[in-house]
């Protein structure tokens, strides 16, 4: 391995091809990054040393903690779970209105880290009495030989894995960690190309790519949309989305649409207004999808799991408390069987 002058270690990545003359191109992601010596990708945690890309956030944990299961937000997975939650810095996307964007947009070396090895992350996920580890709070797919190496101690131990992820990733090395991962929450920041483009500096083919691919594989898949006022808040757009979700077997997808608050370069829009979530439910609800969520709001039901039958409460949520009394994934009033995870 190649050290840092901090001393981490930092391994060679996979994915990637010589272009001669010393540079390499990197096979991660659709942004397929050509580098000469020294440069690092878009993501900002791969790097060409010596004509060989390396993955220099591998190892280098730069944040982490339990949290519930709900934070994620996985809504059908393990209720009331506690995650032991980690990441370490870069992101393959640019968005300007990026929440985590002092770690995401950060090289590792410009972070505070610790070194975690994965069977490290696996020891500390038992001792703070987490059954699932969570990869999360930047890109954990731009560190993917990280996340999978972590992925396969936790699995060995009966941890389970969750990703929550933008999705951004080429199919190859998305195919190789499905394997391992229990469930995942994919960020879908829009149905338009052009949104993706302008606010992400990403595309949506990829995004819809990997959605299908986590469908196939048999990971239990939620899905968060964040509607940014005058950005993704047409209920046109949101009615396509919803459409596709429903003709490509996403219907029982739980499906969160999340309030906006001003935030890094998207400081001067408005929160998005709580109606305008409340329309989206409705559009997504008409569309055919069975669960949808809105988030980042202090509203009654706003987050309670209620049967697509006959409309009884099942589980009922105030922030990260959840009442699970009674159900068992099947209705008890109507007998409908709930999709999800449940034990």
């Amino acid at each position: 391995m190649t050290r840092l002058d901090d001393g981490f270690p930092m391994r060679e990545a996979e994915y990637w091809e010589s272009c001669g003359g010393g540079a390499v191109r990197c096979l991660l992601c659709p942004n397929r990054c050509t580098l000469g010596e020294g440069q690092r990708g878009l993501c900002r945690n791969r790097v060409n040393r010596g004509g060989r890309l390396l993955a220099e956030a591998y190892g280098r944990v730069c944040a982490l903690g339990a949290d519930p299961v709900e934070k994620k937000p996985l809504l059908h997975f393990m209720p009331g779970s506690e995650c032991f939650s980690i990441s370490a810095a870069g992101c393959n996307l640019a968005c300007l209105n990026c929440q985590n964007h002092a770690i995401s947009q950060a090289a590792p070396a410009d972070v505070p880290s610790r070194r975690l090895l994965p069977a490290d992350v696996a020891a500390m996920a038992e001792a703070c009495g987490c059954g699932i580890v969570a990869y999360t709070y930047t890109e954990p797919l731009t560190y993917i030989e990280y996340t999978r190496d972590c992925a396969e101690q936790c699995r060995q131990r009966g941890l389970r894995n969750v990703l929550v992820t933008a999705g951004y990733v080429c199919s190859e090395p998305l195919a190789g960690l499905l394997p391992l991962i229990d469930a995942a929450n994919v960020d879908l920041k829009s149905f338009s190309d052009a949104v993706y483009r302008r606010v992400s500096r990403a595309a949506l083919a990829p995004v819809l790519r990997t959605l299908c691919m986590m469908r196939d594989a048999g990971v239990w898949l939620e899905v968060t949309n964040l509607v940014i006022p005058g950005v993704n808040d047409d209920m046109r757009l949101v009615a396509s989305m919803c459409r596709w979700l429903a003709a490509n077997s996403l219907c029982s997808a739980p499906l969160h649409f999340s309030r906006f608050f001003p935030c890094h370069r998207m400081s001067g829009v408005p929160p998005t207004p709580v109606a305008t979530l409340v329309e989206a439910r409705r559009v997504a609800l008409d569309c055919g999808i069975r669960h949808v969520y809105i988030g980042n709001v202090d509203m009654p039901g706003a987050a309670d799991t209620v049967c697509p039958r006959c409309g009884a409460t099942l589980i009922r949520r105030c922030g990260y408390a959840v009442d699970t009394s009674g159900f068992d994934g099947l209705c008890p009033r109507c007998g409908q069987p709930v999709a999800g995870v449940w034990h």
